[in-house]
């Protein structure tokens, strides 16, 4: 019932989105990446595909055993427009064009590789609930004597790197859309008795490109010596840092 219900709030937030999409283009796809039992791309295609002329609704799943449950559960709802494909998003076949791409909990940098697989194959709206964010904190803390002094202290603590990795890997995550010309809202999925992992990232694109914003992510690259995998696939470089006093 947890799970139903932020997906059910998630599948609200998205409505206008795919009612754009619906309306905008003769065959939509959308693409549920990390989808685990894909209960949101049924869900989706339920409430969106399943009485539209066309459309298609790609799940992508590492597990293989999860992808044949929800293939047998398409097949006997009569689904015919869901695909699944097993593969880790890393080494995942994207489609050529995605119009719509969700990633609810894909861990650490998996949601990374679905981000940059929505930039890349020029998805019109992105929405993921990142989860588990490590890769950043490692790198905090090995460039942390480089780190200005004072903004060193916000992540001297190993639990304060943690947390505070885990923010500033969303914020990356955010302003790389925004470099790429996404209008981004960030929020709370649903209530936090439901999850911890409760960050929602909404994107619209708008733009083709966004060189102010890219430049501050840049910036903020830059000064904090991170450069998490998104910004690698990319290619975003962290601006040159100024010299720093090392924190005592």
């Amino acid at each position: 019932m947890r799970k139903l219900k932020q997906v059910n709030h998630l599948v609200g937030l998205l409505r206008p989105a795919l009612e754009d999409l619906l309306v905008r283009y003769p065959s939509p796809v959308l693409v549920d990446a990390g989808s685990g039992n894909a209960y949101l791309g049924f869900i989706l295609y339920e409430l969106f595909l399943k009485d539209a002329p066309a459309g298609t609704l790609l799940s992508i799943e590492g597990r293989p055993e999860l992808t044949e449950r929800a293939k047998e559960r398409a097949k006997r709802l009569d689904f015919t427009r869901m695909e699944f494909q097993t593969a880790h998003l890393e080494g995942a076949t994207w489609p050529e064009r995605i119009h719509l791409l969700t990633a609810l909990h894909a861990c650490d940098t998996a949601t990374d590789d679905a981000l940059a697989a929505a930039v890349r194959h020029g998805a019109d709206y992105v929405a993921v609930v990142p989860c588990c964010q490590a890769e950043v904190a490692a790198q905090l803390k090995d460039k942390r004597p480089e780190v200005e002094a004072t903004l060193g202290l916000l992540f001297q603590h190993p639990w304060h790197r943690r947390e505070f990795g885990s923010h500033l890997t969303n914020v990356i995550r955010a302003m790389t859309l925004e470099s790429f010309g996404y209008q981004v809202t960030v929020t709370e999925l649903t209530g936090w008795e439901h999850s911890l992992k409760n960050e929602l990232i909404l994107g619209r694109r708008v733009h083709r490109e966004n060189r102010p914003a890219r430049a501050k992510l840049e910036t903020l690259l830059g000064s904090f010596g991170v450069q998490p995998k998104l910004t690698r696939l990319l290619g975003v470089e962290p601006a040159a840092a100024a010299t720093r006093t090392s924190p005592a």
